[in-house]
């Protein structure tokens, strides 16, 4: 874990600009006179600023008198050095408003000439280019002409003895919060890595120790080069943080990089680590080459920004953009007088929906699991999204992104289907070992319990009375029914979440495999959180996680289910709790379904429902009795502290 140099408003860092410039073609090839009153000076104008563009600094200052040759080109040099830049624009004449006609490029007034041009530097990070008129004076010696050495060729308000630098203002990093405003984020140690660039003897040696020596996943992706300007860049005898890293994310990260020469380790505390749902609040890291294709400009090599999660998504919200300055300093590094500058964004808080009590108890639910499980529990009223809790998912947040068969939790989908054909609770139906439709058997996995009402094999989880069932639905209402439940449909989330899979069933085999919830169906826990929420009011709401900024879909309207199926629905869920197999789960006004179900070698148990004030569903990758789950989550009391998900 590590996070880089985030501090308060106006403590300045240097950081690296990238100057993005092509070659102007007023510089060569035919045409060059129209330029130019005067034809004389024109040739030594223009082969100087040919040659400083291209770097060929020798060339350019060759064509210069007053210094030596060799702290001209030093001087040239030094524009892209200190502001670590990769190229520039250079045009003769100068920048001309729309309408006007341009000015004379080069003045001679006798055996001296003065020549202007157009520079333009694109910082590339945070608002329009840098564009100025540069100045030069040439004079006429022995017949040719030759540019008067002065720093002000670089940038007219330059004078000797300074340098120009890039230095961005930013503020700390804002935070995430529950839905009450409060952190979702704890203090944590941390080390500051920096150097101050003056004392380095071999800055590369420096930063290529550095990058061997972190522990976090992704460091040799470290631009060397990238960082290696940042050093360049700033002033030479500051302190210069380049990152940060969490104490305790790797053993003995202190000594390991307070061994490599030059590089500085400093102890702080930075409020970094998700106090809980780490995976949906997300981590902190070092911007290494591959996020930075994500996050993209204003950010550098080994700024602190969001790896995973909101924090990745949220990046440039919670860290805003920095104030930038160009700035001409003086030997010592002192500001001397700032040249440019362009405003940036404050930093802002996301607001989420996560209730921290009730995140606590979905946390506590799985906490003991030997397996892989997650958890999402939403507010049957609004589509709020209360917990999101992972255990034992190697940072995935499968609560909101899994992938699973639901088995025969679907099974409220298609008896809202058959309860809106005509069917009721009370309609007599078969619970058969095995029934065969469309020449493919299924089979219960509990024995055959004979005739009964269909609350009561559904209660029961009977897998056959399903599939049999299937017969009197067409495609078409399967699919509808599926479709009320909001499964496969774009819910408009500002956040990543799997809205599901139900592919349409080509045959009658693939149909009463569908209403058991296999056949390529795949949902999420948070899907069938939702899902257990229309089953429990009778109208299906898209969930939303975001209170600011404000989620697009929240307080949208949903969409009700059937009206002739809801109140025998709610019937047929609170059965399978009360007398069913989910029975284990009987707290208070509970009602759901329980499911085990195998797909590729693996099994995946599912418990969802809802009571009142909650609607939720936890998928475990293991045999487990999830009914059992739920009086922990429901529990009276738990443990002031539990143990954070994804731990």
């Amino acid at each position: 874990m590590s996070m880089s140099n985030r501090g308060r408003r106006g403590v300045p860092t240097v950081r690296r600009r990238v100057i993005s410039v092509a070659a102007c073609a007023g510089l060569v090839g035919a045409g060059t006179s129209a330029c130019f009153a005067e034809q004389s000076a024109m040739p030594t104008v223009r082969d100087f600023l040919v040659a400083w563009q291209v770097e060929n600094y020798a060339a350019a200052a060759k064509h210069t008198v007053g210094a030596d040759r060799a702290q001209v080109a030093r001087a040239l040099a030094g524009l892209r050095n200190q502001l670590d830049a990769a190229s520039m624009k250079l045009a003769l004449g100068q920048p001309v408003p729309a309408g006007k006609k341009p000015g004379r490029a080069i003045a001679k007034n006798g055996e001296n000439a003065e020549a202007r041009f157009a520079v333009k530097i694109d910082l590339g990070e945070n608002g329009e280019p840098w564009t100025y008129t540069g100045v030069m004076k040439l004079k006429r010696i022995k017949g040719k002409w030759k540019v008067v050495w002065d720093p002000s060729i670089i940038h007219p308000r330059l004078r000797a003895g300074q340098r120009l630098a890039v230095v961005s203002q930013t503020s700390r990093r804002s935070a995430i919060q529950d839905t009450n405003g409060a952190s979702l984020l704890r203090t944590v140690p941390a080390y500051i890595i920096g150097v101050v660039p003056g004392e380095l003897a071999d800055p590369k040696k420096t930063i290529e120790a550095m990058i061997e020596a972190l522990p976090f996943r992704g460091n040799r992706t470290l631009d060397t080069q990238r960082l290696l300007g940042r050093i360049r860049s700033a002033p030479p005898e500051k302190f210069l943080q380049l990152l940060t890293v969490e104490a305790g994310s790797a053993g003995g990260i202190e000594r390991l990089l307070g061994q490599v020469r030059g590089l500085q380790v400093k102890p702080v505390n930075a409020p970094i680590d998700p106090v809980a749902a780490t995976e949906f609040v997300g981590k902190l890291g070092p911007a290494t080459n591959d996020r930075l294709q994500q996050v993209g400009a204003p950010y550098q090599p080994g700024d602190t920004i969001g790896v995973s999660g909101l924090q990745l998504l949220m990046q440039r919200r919670l860290a805003g953009t920095p104030t930038v300055r160009v700035i001409a300093q003086d030997a010592t590094g002192r500001s001397v007088e700032e040249l440019r500058s362009w405003p940036g964004t404050d930093p802002q808080p996301v607001q989420t929906t996560l209730v921290r009590a009730v995140q606590r108890r979905a946390d506590y639910a799985l906490a003991d699991l030997p397996y892989p499980a997650s958890m999402a529990v939403v507010n049957p009223a609004s589509g709020a999204v209360q917990a999101v809790a992972n255990h034992r998912t190697n940072g995935q947040n499968k609560a909101l992104e899994g992938r699973y068969p639901p088995g025969l939790a679907f099974g409220m989908v298609g008896a809202e289907a058959l309860l809106n054909s005509g069917m009721t609770k009370d309609t007599e139906t078969d619970c058969p070992a095995s029934v065969q439709v469309g020449g493919r058997t299924f089979t219960n996995p509990a024995p055959a319990r004979g005739k009964n009402t269909f609350e009561s094999n559904f209660a029961l989880s009977c897998a056959t009375t399903l599939a049999a069932l299937s017969s009197r639905l067409d495609t078409s209402a399967l699919m509808a029914a599926a479709a009320r439940f909001g499964l496969g449909k774009d819910w408009g989330m500002s956040v990543p979440a799997f809205t599901g899979t139900v592919p349409a069933p080509a045959n009658a085999a693939d149909k009463a495999a569908m209403m058991i919830g296999e056949g390529g169906v795949q949902v999420s826990p948070l899907a069938m959180a939702l899902a257990a929420s229309a089953a429990g009011n009778g109208y299906w709401r898209p969930g939303f996680m975001l209170k600011n900024p404000r989620d697009a879909q929240a307080g949208v309207t949903g969409q009700p289910l059937a009206a002739t199926a809801v109140l025998d629905l709610k019937s047929l869920m609170r059965s399978s709790v009360s007398r069913g197999t989910a029975r284990d789960a009987n707290v208070g006004q509970v009602s759901g379904v329980t499911a085990t179900v195998v797909a590729n070698g693996k099994t995946v148990s599912w418990f969802v429902g809802s009571r009142p004030e909650y609607a939720f569903a936890i998928a475990v990758e293991g045999k487990v009795n999830t009914a059992a789950l739920v009086q922990r989550f429901l529990a009276r009391s738990i443990p002031s502290i539990a143990p954070t998900a994804g731990r």
